[in-house]
């Protein structure tokens, strides 16, 4: 009897040594600011750290898609809430895309940033060089979700491919019945491993966040904040407001939650992006705390994966505000009639990027070189404040996408809305040491009949 009092204590003790963790985060990302500033050079010098660092956690966002999506649908019976699933979300992403667009339409045209800069050789050029060959156009893009081979899915990184055959999979087991039990247990264990090994790499998150914040500082400097800073600081505005209202708004009426109170328990994930400029980096954990708040795995694991493909709301206020920036930049501002073309053309042309590397950068420069050629010179005006920008960006992305992933479990009436009161509330807390709720050691068990939907266990 006495060993129940000591059961609680020990992760108590494990979640108290990640509260150090993201402390030293903090205090990396203060020194690394300072390195940026006084000393330049050194700290583009640092950026391997923060590249680094992001490559380990890409490392295993295949293979935790994978699993999650597995479990989820092979452990439904109903393959249509699958499908209604990824209709909704799929809608949903562009509809909210559609509003983003609008949203940064109307501020970009009531600050007019761009006016009054001059372009030199030098800037067309390297607006020039930002044009990415990696963009597909739709059909190509379709058909790149196809890998060559089962499992060159998992070795080229490339999520939607993972997604595929994540799917594929799922339905596979879901069709075997009780004969792929089995496989189900292989691949829960399969998943512990995988979080397990995530939470060591989150370890070496202080040195990620130290290069990748060093390098930013030290690339762009002071001199690129002072002449672009009406554009910056409109972007981050226009980011918080379509996020707190339009984000905030939905989530209170739809799922009756407070918005501050979600981000509250996505803190350490919203630290992880602003210290590594990367909305990848913490794809993994938004799963993971997805799964934890009551959201089922099927909708955790298709909402979330297809999110970070298509529902880029800051991408989308990133190249609404950057193309009037940079057409009111070269003299050629654009009329209403012109805009509305251009926009409705980058969100399509950022879906064909989708996973592009900096793909917010690439997208419009490859965007506008399609649509709008002569604009493509303007490009390299905001280079230098890209990657502030990408912060934003990022974000904003990541906001999104985990709201989305609460309305469509909501929608779909597949969230545990007593759950996600306990957890929101600090009741049910997240361990950070597996990553995964393991109240039992034993593997997910099929339902025998039914079972039209399974909700994250405690």
């Amino acid at each position: 009897m006495t060993t129940t009092p000591t059961a609680p204590a020990a992760p108590a003790a494990k979640r108290d040594r990640t509260h150090y963790l993201y402390i030293a985060v903090i205090i990396a990302v203060a020194l690394g600011i300072a390195v940026g500033l006084i000393w330049p050079d050194a700290g583009i010098e640092l950026k391997p750290l923060g590249t680094g660092f992001v490559n380990l956690i890409k490392m295993m966002i295949s293979p935790i898609i994978f699993c999650t999506i597995v479990l989820g649908i092979g452990s439904v019976r109903k393959a249509a809430k699958v499908g209604a699933v990824g209709g909704i979300a799929l809608g949903y992403f562009l509809v909210m895309s559609l509003v983003a667009l609008g949203i940064g339409l109307v501020v970009g045209n009531i600050l007019h940033p761009g006016d009054g800069l001059h372009i030199t050789d030098a800037i067309k050029a390297s607006g020039h060089d930002q044009v990415s060959a990696d963009a597909l156009p739709p059909v190509d893009f379709v058909l790149s979700i196809i890998p060559l081979t089962f499992v060159s899915a998992f070795t080229e990184g490339q999520v939607l491919q993972t997604l595929l055959i994540a799917l594929l999979a799922g339905f596979a087991l879901q069709a075997m019945g009780s004969t792929g039990q089995p496989i189900l247990r292989g691949v829960e264990h399969i998943q512990r491993l995988v979080f397990r090994i995530l939470a060591m790499v989150m370890w070496a998150a202080p040195i990620g966040a130290f290069g990748a914040i060093a390098a930013v500082v030290g690339s762009a400097g002071v001199d690129a904040l002072k002449s672009l800073a009406v554009l910056m600081l409109g972007f981050y505005v226009t980011c918080v407001l379509f996020v707190f209202i339009v984000l905030g708004l939905m989530l209170r009426l739809i799922a009756g939650l407070n918005i501050f109170v979600l981000f509250k328990y996505l803190a350490r994930e919203f630290l992880l992006i602003l210290s590594t400029s990367s909305s990848e980096s913490a794809l993994p954990r938004l799963i993971a705390k997805m799964e934890h708040l009551g959201v089922s795995k099927p909708v955790v694991g298709i909402t979330v994966p297809t999110g970070y493909s298509f529902n880029l709301d800051g991408t989308m206020i990133y190249m609404t505000m950057a193309s009037l920036y940079i057409a009111d930049a070269l003299g050629t501002p654009m009329s209403i009639g012109e805009q509305i073309p251009l926009l409705l053309f980058l969100l399509l042309a950022s879906k064909g990027a989708a996973g592009v590397s900096g793909a917010g950068l690439a997208t419009l420069a490859g965007g506008l070189q399609s649509h709008k050629p002569a604009l493509v010179d303007g490009v390299g005006l905001i280079v230098g404040i890209d990657r502030f920008m990408s912060e934003a960006r990022a974000l904003t992305n990541f906001a999104g996408n985990a709201v989305a992933t609460v309305l469509i479990g909501t929608w779909t009436k597949e969230i545990d809305n007593e759950r996600v009161r306990q957890v929101l509330a600090g009741d049910l807390p997240f361990d950070e040491t597996t990553l995964l709720d393991e109240g039992d050691d034993a593997p997910v068990e099929l339902p025998e009949q039914g079972g039209e939907k399974e909700l994250a266990k405690a």
